[in-house]
């Protein structure tokens, strides 16, 4: 597997983006311990002008600052007090784009996914939405501002490729407070996976 260049996340169309990370593999390596599972549900959120992204309007501020940081650096929010979501940030510097990871479907280190999660057994929502990737895979707010060419989160290419018909498209899911950009169809997730948080998943 090869380490997903610069060149991957420095690009203007965040919603193609969100598309090519499926079938990626994340990867976080935190004291010598490694997990990793292959994303199947991704988010885009378009900085500026989608009302839906905390960026809207230029919005700026200590929680959000890492959205405007250069492409490929990693974005760690909590949500609900609980829940650490790890996004990627793409295009240019001050232009804050970014795609959530919503699932993902476990490869390495399950053991240790399950002892984070506190779950006694795999099975689908271990790594099942994004408070979920975000605990399996010991992503934590601290981590944000990290560079996703580093070392200790990254996103690495197996070779896995959909088509488009194994590619479902759907709007977002929990930001009904969006108005009309609650409707927009930027969330992606690979058709039938057990491991994709939201309906439809078929």
């Amino acid at each position: 597997m090869k380490k997903l260049p610069i060149e991957f996340y420095d690009r203007e169309d965040v919603v193609q983006i969100a598309q090519d990370l499926l079938g990626k593999i994340l990867i976080t390596k935190f004291d010598g311990v490694t997990t990793s599972g292959k994303i199947v549900e991704t988010e885009a959120y378009i900085g500026l002008t989608d009302k839906a992204s905390h960026s809207f309007g230029g919005k700026r501020t200590s929680r959000n600052e890492h959205m405007y940081a250069a492409p490929g650096i990693a974005y760690v929010y909590i949500c609900y007090g609980m829940h650490h979501l790890f996004n990627v940030v793409s295009n240019k510097v001050n232009v804050p784009d970014a795609i959530l990871i919503r699932a993902v479907e476990p490869l390495e280190g399950i053991d240790i996914m399950l002892q984070r999660t506190g779950k006694l057994k795999p099975g689908n929502t271990l790594t099942k939405g994004p408070g979920n990737v975000g605990k399996a895979l010991g992503i934590l707010k601290q981590h944000s501002g990290l560079n996703l060419l580093g070392s200790k989160i990254f996103i690495a290419d197996a070779g896995i490729n959909f088509n488009e018909n194994e590619i479902g498209t759907s709007k977002r899911i929990g930001i009904e407070s969006a108005g009309a950009a609650a409707a927009y169809p930027y969330r992606f997730y690979v058709r039938g996976n057990k491991y994709v948080s939201g309906y439809p998943n078929k």
